[in-house]
């Protein structure tokens, strides 16, 4: 895939962390830095995408393999990828995404237990070169984000996981984040909403002067 003409900000974070709550937050500095943004989100972004999304979060009859929904979730990111994602950041379009493919390497790599290799695999042969240019990973301790989870209702089949699936995609996530301290910034969570959105401004600020 083509390097992209505009940054791609990503915002990861297990359940309950509070990423769509800051988008706007996100949305309103790519628009103070000149940039038009194109705001989405995985699984999903797309009508063909958002159809697979269904599938991943119901709760079906029949047991989901791990493997089945690694494969789905990069069904859906591929469709994204090659319908939104790609033809907004060649037309110079900023592009701020609840999610992306950390998700899967905490989910369905820490959480299900799929080996890293596979998930890397899928990664290059759907993503090739591309991936986001800064990462906003929202980060808060386990037992908060279910209290958070169990307070907003309308639970998914993600939202019931266990404490320690969601330890485990933690630990994942603060893994990657400290591998590529250049993409990565983390975001105390668990602060107030307002702390919280200032320091995504500051991040963003920063990330999207480096863009001028």
């Amino acid at each position: 895939m083509s390097v992209p003409k505009a940054p791609f900000i990503v915002l990861e974070g297990i359940e309950g962390a509070g990423k769509s709550t800051q988008i706007a937050t996100v949305e309103q500095a790519c628009a103070d830095a000149g940039f038009d943004s194109v705001v989405t989100r995985e699984p999903g972004g797309t009508p063909l995408a958002e159809s697979i999304r269904d599938l991943l979060l119901s709760s079906p009859a029949e047991p989901v393999p791990p493997h089945t929904e690694l494969l789905l979730m990069f069904a859906a990111r591929a469709a994204h990828l090659h319908n939104r994602i790609v033809p907004a950041l060649e037309a110079g379009q900023a592009v701020i995404c609840d999610r992306f493919t950390d998700a899967s390497f905490a989910y369905q790599g820490a959480g299900r237990g799929v080996p890293e290799p596979d998930i890397a695999g899928l990664e290059q042969l759907v993503q090739g070169a591309l991936r986001p240019s800064l990462v906003l990973l929202f980060d808060l301790p386990v037992e908060t984000a279910l209290e958070r989870v169990a307070a907003r209702g309308n639970e998914n089949r993600f939202d019931k996981e266990s404490g320690e699936f969601f330890e485990r995609a933690r630990r994942v996530y603060l893994r990657r984040a400290e591998q590529a301290p250049q993409r990565y910034v983390l975001i105390d969570a668990a602060a107030p909403v307002g702390a919280v959105s200032a320091q995504i401004a500051h991040a963003a600020k920063a990330h999207l002067a480096a863009w001028a």
